[in-house]
């Protein structure tokens, strides 16, 4: 029998999470989001909530729950703004989760309690500046020399990366060749502070402008032998399992703003009149807001079920793609008619669509863009 009813603990997150966002976040994030200024407070409430730990067992300071628990986290935080949604994204799937499934006894014990207690953040250094989509043409190098790795290269678009409480960052590089010539893929650990270790200042983006992101740089950068995560050379077969994981929860992320849009524009068409009547009378306005719910609604059973083959231990990685596919797009199709619905309002940073219009984009691109993730489905379909 289906039942798509959530149980009463993941009920009682959402609502804490809902009631949290609604009355914590909301009323002062714009501020934040115009100032581009990180919402270090905020952070600090959701690290107390339990949030940063949703995912991770009690021995390790989390509060062993599962990921599903965060994307419904992740989801009603997103329904009010995507920058604190990405900021609790990152620092658990993309900064925590890697050292959670990969890492050695002694790196959980020495840095997951701080990160699921949200004292401090992990960042995930993948992209290059000239690598995009191709995540496999790393050009960043770890060399072993004697009982220390020694890394030089360049990585971009680093969530998470810069902040003052950032601690870590987990770095993909290239430690040698394999007997085919192809390159030897390795995660490294690399404290926050490390000679050699350089953080940009924060870049100029179009959304997400209360979240950290830049560009890091390392030169001759020298940290233990032991802080390699996982195996050598199994570098590249981690960080596929962790943007899988990762796009499940990017897409709980689009469907909390494409629902954001659906919660603002109800109540905007219900306030707002034109020609007499409250523009919600006018069956542009009421198929335009179907249109939009129909498809939130349809995105959120796409990351339920990737989420709950993830959870069964079954292979989600199509399951996935589709969720992270069909949340993104709706994300900006929702977006843009939200921006539409409100007119010159929605064009306005003092109302949250334009905010959610300017965040949407990056959903198509981030965490494999939406024709990388047509091209995983393909090819789980054997084409």
């Amino acid at each position: 029998m289906l039942d798509f009813r959530l149980d009463e603990e993941y009920e009682a997150l959402r609502k804490t999470v809902e009631e949290f966002a609604r009355e914590e976040v909301a009323p002062v994030i714009g501020g934040f989001y115009e100032r581009e200024e990180f919402p270090y407070d905020i952070v600090a409430k959701m690290g107390r909530m339990g949030l940063f730990g949703l995912p991770f067992p009690e021995e390790f300071g989390g509060m062993g729950g599962d990921y599903f628990a965060l994307c419904l986290a992740l989801e009603e935080l997103a329904r009010v703004d995507s920058s604190v949604a990405i900021t609790l994204e990152a620092g658990v799937s993309l900064g925590a989760m890697p050292l959670f499934r990969f890492g050695s006894d002694e790196q959980k014990r020495q840095w997951l309690p701080k990160l699921c207690a949200g004292e401090a953040l992990g960042a995930f250094g993948l992209t290059e500046p000239g690598g995009g989509s191709d995540a496999g043409a790393l050009r960043t190098t770890a060399r072993l020399d004697g009982d220390e790795w020694v890394l030089n290269g360049t990585k971009a678009f680093i969530t998470n990366s810069g902040t003052d409480i950032t601690a870590l960052v987990t770095v993909a590089a290239v430690t040698g060749r394999k007997d085919d010539g192809r390159p030897e893929i390795s995660a490294v650990l690399v404290p926050s502070g490390t000679p050699g270790f350089s953080v940009s200042k924060k870049y100029s983006k179009v959304g997400w402008n209360a979240s950290d992101t830049r560009e890091l740089s390392f030169q001759d950068c020298r940290v233990p032998a032991a802080n390699l995560v996982g195996e050598r050379g199994r570098g590249y077969a981690q960080f596929l399992q962790t943007l899988d994981e990762g796009r499940v929860a990017i897409a709980a992320l689009g469907v909390g703003l494409a629902q954001g849009c659906v919660d603002e524009c109800v109540k905007y068409a219900r306030e707002r009149e034109a020609f007499g009547h409250p523009i919600g009378q006018y069956q542009a306005i009421r198929f335009k807001i179907a249109d939009m719910e129909a498809r939130v609604h349809t995105a959120r059973l796409a990351y339920y079920q990737a989420a709950s083959k993830m959870l069964r231990g079954e292979p989600f990685k199509r399951e996935a793609a589709i969720a992270k596919l069909v949340s993104s797009e709706t994300a900006v199709d929702n977006a843009r008619e939200a921006a539409q619905i409100f007119g010159g309002y929605g064009f306005m940073n003092e109302y949250p669509v334009g905010r959610f219009y300017r965040d949407a984009k990056i959903l198509e691109i981030g965490e494999g863009t939406s024709e990388v993730q047509r091209m995983l489905i393909a090819r789980e379909l054997g084409l």
